[in-house]
């Protein structure tokens, strides 16, 4: 659990120093430019913590399914070798979905006009900016969101599918509740993250009529959102951090 709590961890301070520096030059110091190769390096870098973000996710469901449905085996099969095995697949997966996508914008044309509608350079954000055909991005990027997040999200849903028809199965209402409740912490977690990339993602490629100042505070919240509440779901719902918390809070 720890270990799964700190790649969570992780992804969250990775996605969140990705954009959230950037942005705050562009508020505090009124920062108008950036180079190509900046842009570039921030696109791959948000894009390849969100996608390990997810990974990470779907370990969590595994690891959820194992504690209700196979109590008796879960420390012998989520061993910490087995966690650090899904942890580097989820990792080279990201670098291999996410490194076309900088390659795929340096080869596009750009004309005069490079203003980016946002405060960190996103993928189809960048690729908007050039006179050039862009199809070839557009797609790529719908084939990674089907790819990763459809592939993550019908992973997560087919964990939680044997949950419930675990918990079911047990005739105890104590039971249900206390199988159920081992998962409201990654639940909650899931939705927020989900949530804001399907929406952003969605509003970027079909919603034309809708004003840009949407389009930013929606890809904002798509960095800011997660690495804000993970830590306040995950920190009341373990009893260890909740004492520590108390402890600290007390000495105050």
């Amino acid at each position: 659990m720890y270990l799964l709590l700190c790649m969570l961890a992780v992804t969250d301070i990775g996605m969140s120093t990705s954009a959230v520096p950037n942005a705050l030059c562009i508020f505090w110091f009124n920062l108008k430019g950036m180079t190509m190769g900046g842009c570039l390096t921030q696109t791959f870098f948000l894009h390849t913590v969100y996608t390990m973000h997810s990974a990470v996710l779907v370990t969590m469901a595994f690891d959820r399914y194992i504690a209700i449905c196979n109590p008796l085996r879960y420390a012998t099969i989520l061993t910490n070798t087995c966690i650090a095995n899904l942890g580097l697949v989820g990792l080279i997966r990201a670098v291999l979905f996410i490194l076309p996508m900088p390659l795929l914008l340096r080869r596009l044309p750009f004309c005069a006009n490079r203003i980016i509608a946002h405060t960190y350079c996103d993928h189809i954000a960048v690729a908007k900016t050039s006179c050039g055909d862009i199809t070839v991005n557009r797609m790529y990027g719908l084939v990674v969101v089907v790819l990763v997040i459809g592939l993550d999200l019908a992973l997560i849903v087919l964990s939680y599918g044997l949950i419930i028809r675990a918990v079911l199965r047990i005739s105890s209402k104590k039971a249900h509740q206390k199988a159920l409740n081992t998962c409201t912490a990654h639940i909650c977690v899931m939705l927020i993250s989900y949530t804001s990339v399907l929406l952003t993602t969605l509003i970027h490629r079909f919603g034309k009529g809708i004003a840009p100042h949407v389009h930013i505070i929606l890809a904002n919240l798509y960095v800011l959102l997660p690495p804000m509440l993970n830590p306040i779901i995950y920190g009341a719902r373990i009893k260890e951090l909740r004492d520590k918390m108390g402890k600290y809070t007390c000495r105050i």
